[in-house]
């Protein structure tokens, strides 16, 4: 929680108002026992009307006054709970949008979701109370005990007693339940994750009819949660019996004690109210005082669970190999007999490797390849070969394990994040559109590109029919996560995005797997004219997408099993004449 405080200095204003006028409402809330005292010792005593009369309107007074204060100190909290609250949310927005793909991977989506929505408002809730409550009811609660010490000592020792008393429960509570709380937050992490896989995941299940088998486990989480909230709510629910025992405890040995005092005149019945009538006040700060500690204890592991996120850092680049920076030529650019060597390589794997967090294996071995400028990468392999892995590797989503990526000569390590994706245009396998219209999502690859560029990227991904077909065309709305376009138009309109920018390098992870043979086909033409410009990676797994590559890499198992063109790899890797003649039958019989 301590961390986070830094986020309410645009508020110390408020955070200071706040409490004092919530002192300001204490102090004339300790002043009605005294008025009360003195209109039984004296106006009822003496039969004074008058005397009763002015001292209601002093209680009226004090009452109004109270009520101002209590509205003014509960503005300036909302204010700065408000406040803070929506400047943690979008930090900790900013810090995950900041983080790589390993530590985002690692943390969670659910977690993540569940800190950005349930826990902020957690704490918000607890500042809201601390800087209403935290400092009322302890001044009610000390201030009512010398108040009574100032009637009477005898009758005050009780208080003397009962008030450390209460503290040890309360706080005793406090200190079980607070690990208990965090144990909450982490059992709704998992049936929220549960919840959004089965959201996400609905047509699978239902298309293998797992409905039920997804209930149980549902069931199991959500019972874990429930056993867990009833188990640390029964916890605190101790708090307010217990406090009233306490208090009521006292209020007997008040009575008690203050007849007795009463009896041998050391005390008017006056007196006797007011202390009772301070004993009752105390007994309701400390029940508001338990509640604010409930809250509070949600609040600090709830704050706990956001700094936790805040605390995340993406990890050290890896120490670059000597050399790194340099440009290089391989062995294999000489020509025979000449000696000389090909222009430098525009991008250049070099023994590169890639072992994701917490994996045993490495998903990718010793990948070695050169392309120049324009080319076009053809990518196939089996499902999980590490195709995708890959591609991610190029814009830096995924840190290299060993071995370097060289863009022009430079290890993309050495690249700003920003200047090395600003060069790069990504197709990934799933296509994602966002809420808005379709000129918004194009924009998101280019924010100055003009509606001829648009149109132009349209006409290459094969989308002007699609864009031409919504009322509105560019301004057509788009519904979150593109729920109202078709697979194929989604991946269409993704793929028209990143060639708004006209990238350097066009990365296409599988971009065209919802497309038919004849649009793969159309799309695969016009982006020969964009090829010439950008170095191009197809990922797929039709043969027929990368057959005109300049460069096909066959993947297994994380290791290149092939490298070269079409006719190339049908003479000397097995591993892509099985994916080809399986895809193409008729050919294996002709071979």
């Amino acid at each position: 929680m301590r961390k986070l405080f830094v986020f309410l200095k645009d508020y110390k204003k408020e955070t200071i108002l706040a409490p004092l006028f919530k002192l300001l409402e204490a102090f004339f809330e300790l002043l009605v026992p005294l008025v009360m005292a003195g209109i039984i010792d004296r106006g009822i005593a003496d039969k004074d009307m008058g005397y009763i009369g002015l001292m209601g309107l002093c209680l009226l007074a004090l009452g109004a006054v109270g009520l101002v204060s209590s509205i003014t100190a509960q503005f300036f909290a909302a204010k700065a709970a408000v406040g803070f609250s929506a400047k943690v949310r979008q930090a900790l927005f900013d810090h995950i949008q900041s983080l790589d793909f390993t530590n985002i991977d690692k943390a969670g989506t659910s977690t993540m979701i569940t800190r950005m929505t349930s826990d902020i408002n957690q704490v918000q809730s607890g500042v809201n109370l601390v800087l209403r409550l935290f400092l009322r009811s302890p001044i009610i609660v000390f201030g009512a005990m010398v108040m009574a010490f100032t009637i009477d000592v005898k009758s005050a020792l009780v208080f003397v007693v009962a008030i450390p008393l209460m503290a040890v429960v309360v706080f005793g509570i406090m200190i079980v339940t607070i690990p208990l709380y965090r144990r909450v937050q982490s059992a709704l992490d998992k049936v929220l994750g549960i919840t959004r896989e089965n959201l996400t995941g609905v047509r699978v299940i239902r298309a293998f009819h797992q409905e039920g088998k997804e209930e149980e486990r549902f069931q199991e989480e959500n019972r874990v949660l429930a056993n867990l909230q009833k188990f640390v709510g029964k916890i605190s629910a101790c708090m307010n019996p217990v406090t009233y025992v306490i208090v009521n405890g006292a209020i007997i040995a008040l009575i008690y004690i203050g007849a007795i005092q009463v009896n041998i005149g050391s005390l008017t019945q006056g007196e006797v109210v007011a202390i009772i009538n301070y004993m009752s006040q105390i007994l309701v700060e400390l029940v508001k005082l338990a509640n604010l500690i409930i809250t509070v204890t949600k609040a600090l592991a709830c704050a706990d669970r956001v700094a936790g996120v805040l605390e995340i850092q993406n990890a050290e680049a890896a120490p670059l190999p000597p050399g790194a920076g340099d440009v290089k030529a391989d062995a294999s650019s000489k020509e025979a007999g000449g000696g000389g060597r090909e222009a430098s390589p525009f991008l250049e794997f070099d023994h590169v490797s890639l072992t994701y967090q917490g994996a045993g294996d490495k998903t990718l071995e010793d990948v070695t390849f050169q392309v120049q400028k324009g080319q076009t990468i053809g990518i196939i392999g089996g499902t999980g070969s590490g195709k995708s892995s890959l591609v991610n590797l190029i814009p830096g989503f995924y840190p290299v394990t060993e071995g370097a990526i060289r863009i022009e000569g430079q290890d993309i390590r050495t690249i700003p994040a920003e200047e090395l994706r600003g060069r790069i245009g990504v197709v990934p396998q799933k296509a994602v559109l966002f809420k808005g219209t379709i000129r918004d999502n194009l924009q998101w690859g280019k924010p100055d590109a003009t509606e001829e560029e648009m149109w132009s990227a349209l006409d290459i991904a094969q989308a002007r029919e699609v864009v031409e077909g919504k009322q509105g065309g560019l301004d057509a709305e788009v519904a979150q996560n593109g729920r109202n376009f078709s697979g194929g138009q989604r991946q269409r309109l993704t793929i028209a995005r990143a060639l708004v920018r006209r990238p350097d390098i066009l990365i296409l992870d599988d971009a065209a797997s919802a497309l038919d043979y004849a649009t793969d086909a159309r799309l695969r033409q016009a982006l020969q004219s964009v090829e010439n410009e950008a170095t191009t990676f197809i990922v797929s797994q039709r043969a027929s997408s990368i057959l005109h590559a300049d460069l096909i890499i066959v993947l297994d198992d994380g290791a290149v099993a092939g490298l070269g063109t079409h006719e190339q790899l049908l003479q000397d890797s097995t591993v892509y004449q099985e994916i080809y003649y399986s895809q193409y039958p008729e050919k294996a019989k002709e071979a």
